[in-house]
């Protein structure tokens, strides 16, 4: 597995959300990495294919083309290599099912995607701080 130890994944299908994020992560001085999948196929592909990464963190979105976000995360979960990484749902997806499922499927943390930018932008850079700055991975 690729040691990309400072490599954020960003999964999400919406370009203008990936864009907001990132734009958001480079306003909060994150300077790192962002390798972007933009369904959930690709995303598998990224973390379990010939060369697969091992992201310091990653944002998963839910409603994601070829493979939905929640089964992204299982497979994140049930794989001995990736089932520590930090998965933190980013999406705007409001349903409670969504919430208890990606609980139940072992997600780290769970965040509803503000409308507005400046309260975007905050929410990244608090996100950033705590998962990139303050949280310590286990070892790989």
């Amino acid at each position: 597995m690729a040691d990309a130890t400072r490599l954020i994944l960003l999964v999400e299908d919406d370009p203008d959300h990936e864009l907001l994020t990132i734009r958001a992560l480079k306003k909060s001085n994150i300077a790192n990495e962002v390798s972007v999948a933009r369904d959930g196929a690709e995303a598998l592909e990224l973390l379990f294919g010939p060369t697969p990464i091992k992201p310091q963190v990653i944002l998963l979105d839910l409603k994601l083309p070829k493979v939905e976000g929640l089964e992204v995360l299982r497979r994140i979960r049930e794989t001995p290599e990736t089932k520590m990484l930090p998965v933190v749902v980013l999406t705007s997806s409001d349903e409670e099912r969504d919430v208890v499922r990606s609980y139940q499927l072992g997600v780290n943390s769970y965040i509803r995607k503000p409308v507005n930018f400046n309260d975007f932008a905050e929410a990244t850079r608090q996100l950033g701080m705590y998962w990139l700055v303050l949280n310590e991975c286990p070892p790989s």
